[in-house]
């Protein structure tokens, strides 16, 4: 049904494929196909030829599997071409890492969800949900990275975030940091795998926003913010 490849490999690699494979069985080959771009070093193809191969074992050693897996989805879209950086996988190991530490510190939390907390969750379950239907990996990453960001300002003006947050966030991290979410899954308690959890659904009457913080400027400069 699905064949893949790189980019150059579709003239003529491809197209020699399909005739021969169609003279032979007297059928359609492929369905349908999937050419993804290059991952490049210094704006050069990374190739064993030109010997500037960046090694997953070495990656996963210093970094682990779940933030190289999350790093490749972050990079960009498959079908474009993304330069290498180590400094970017290394932002994804940290966000891991806070990920972490944020399940860690509130586990044992019998705090019910404010309405902020539910807000940022729900928009969060749509927002993921959402791109991962249209297979936009890359914005997932980002929108975890986003929702965090905003549930860790949540902790420090509330002191601390109910379990069901933090449940809710291990489920859908699950699909794209697989270990860490199993290792956070058992660390709230739960004895079965985080895959039998199913995927959430928003609750679209918790994205209503009583306020909104606005910026307020002057002349072109930021002068404050005020509650609206």
């Amino acid at each position: 049904d699905i064949h893949a490849g790189g980019e150059d490999l579709i003239f003529p690699h491809h197209e020699n494929e399909i005739a021969q494979s169609e003279a032979a069985n007297g059928c359609q080959f492929a369905k349908y196909w999937m050419h993804n771009g290059f991952i490049t070093v210094d704006n050069e193809k990374m190739s064993k030829s030109l010997g500037n191969v960046v090694s997953p074992d070495e990656l996963v050693e210093k970094y682990g599997c779940d933030s190289l897996r999350m790093y490749e989805l972050f990079v960009g879209p498959p079908e474009l071409d993304c330069d290498w950086d180590d400094s970017g996988i290394d932002g994804v190991f940290r966000f891991l890492n806070r990920v972490w530490k944020m399940v860690y510190a509130n586990k044992a939390s019998d705090k019910a969800p404010s309405k902020d907390e539910e807000y940022i969750v729900n928009k969060m379950i749509a927002d993921v949900t959402k791109r991962v239907e249209s297979l936009a990996m890359n914005t997932i990453v980002s929108t975890f990275m986003e929702s965090t960001n905003k549930l860790m300002d949540v902790t420090k003006k509330e002191g601390g975030l109910s379990k069901s947050t933090l449940e809710t966030l291990t489920v859908m991290l699950a699909p794209f940091a697989p270990h860490i979410a199993e290792e956070m899954w058992h660390e709230l308690g739960h004895e079965n795998t985080v895959f039998e959890a199913g995927w959430p659904e928003a609750d679209e009457s918790k994205l209503v926003q009583d306020s909104v913080e606005i910026a307020l400027q002057i002349g072109g400069k930021l002068r404050g913010k005020m509650q609206v």
